[in-house]
């Protein structure tokens, strides 16, 4: 299936390993030009060059700390000097958190606002009227399931998730009329080098599996993790005009493990 998408340039943000790894992966196997961000510059140079090499597309990387406005300005800065714009902006870059209510400080919650949503904000203003020029866009907000089923032991992850799919919802809202499509992905239990890293320390190298087989019991519908892939798989879709109706939604990818309807 022709997707429409030779061409196009994407900026993915934590775009050099994991999910957006995956995502980028899957736009350049449909010729798509990619701006790779991650704080490593080694690791994000090296993921640069081997995407463009195996797919035969263009592939910049750029070293920036999204959580910071002078990170989005380096992004949005080396995108235009690169290509001139983009076609397609993913807002990939994330981590969990773990703390309580009461005992967490005023830095950890202005962190997670930075990286989860005022870098969305930043990226769109400096970005989207890029797109306007470019006869239209898609912005895809990577966000979670914990958006709006929390788990009790993140509660910064789960409030600024929460708070970037609402900013989705009124980005979308602005660019309607500019061709621009705006959707949020709730991902559920992804396969990430996070979680075997966590699984490790808390099992073992030889009962890490079997801890994160629990946790996929515990989560219940499909019961396991999904693989980055087969994510990657539904983000490219939804960059595609075969999604050419889907704006200012969210969509879980979460093999069943949502509770609500």
């Amino acid at each position: 299936m022709d997707l429409n998408l030779r061409d196009k340039v994407a900026v993915v943000t934590g775009g050099t390993v994991g999910i957006g790894l995956a995502v980028a992966q899957g736009l350049a196997a449909e010729g798509v030009n990619l701006v790779l961000v991650g704080r490593d510059k080694e690791r994000a140079d090296d993921a640069a060059v081997r995407v463009a090499q195996e797919f035969d597309i263009i592939a910049t990387a750029i070293a920036a700390d999204v959580a910071t406005a002078e990170g989005c300005d380096a992004v949005i800065y080396g995108t235009k000097q690169a290509f001139g714009g983009a076609d397609i902006l993913i807002n990939n870059a994330g981590t969990g958190s773990n703390e309580t209510i009461a005992e967490a400080d005023d830095a950890k919650w202005q962190y997670y606002w930075d990286l989860h949503v005022m870098a969305a904000v930043r990226l769109a203003r400096g970005l989207v009227p890029t797109m306007k020029t470019r006869g239209g866009g898609v912005v895809l907000h990577n966000a979670s399931i914990c958006a709006v089923q929390p788990l009790w032991y993140e509660p910064i992850y789960n409030t600024t998730k929460a708070a970037l799919m609402m900013f989705s919802k009124n980005l979308a809202n602005e660019v309607v009329g500019d061709n621009i499509r705006v959707n949020t992905v709730n991902p559920g239990l992804v396969l990430t080098p996070d979680w075997i890293k966590t699984a490790k320390q808390i099992a073992g190298e030889d009962g890490w599996e079997a801890h994160l087989q629990e946790v996929a019991n515990e989560a219940g519908g499909m019961k396991r993790f999904a693989s980055p892939e087969e994510l990657a798989n539904f983000f490219v879709f939804m960059c595609s005009d075969k999604a050419s109706y889907s704006t200012g939604s969210t969509y879980f990818v979460d093999g069943g493990w949502l509770q609500t309807v």
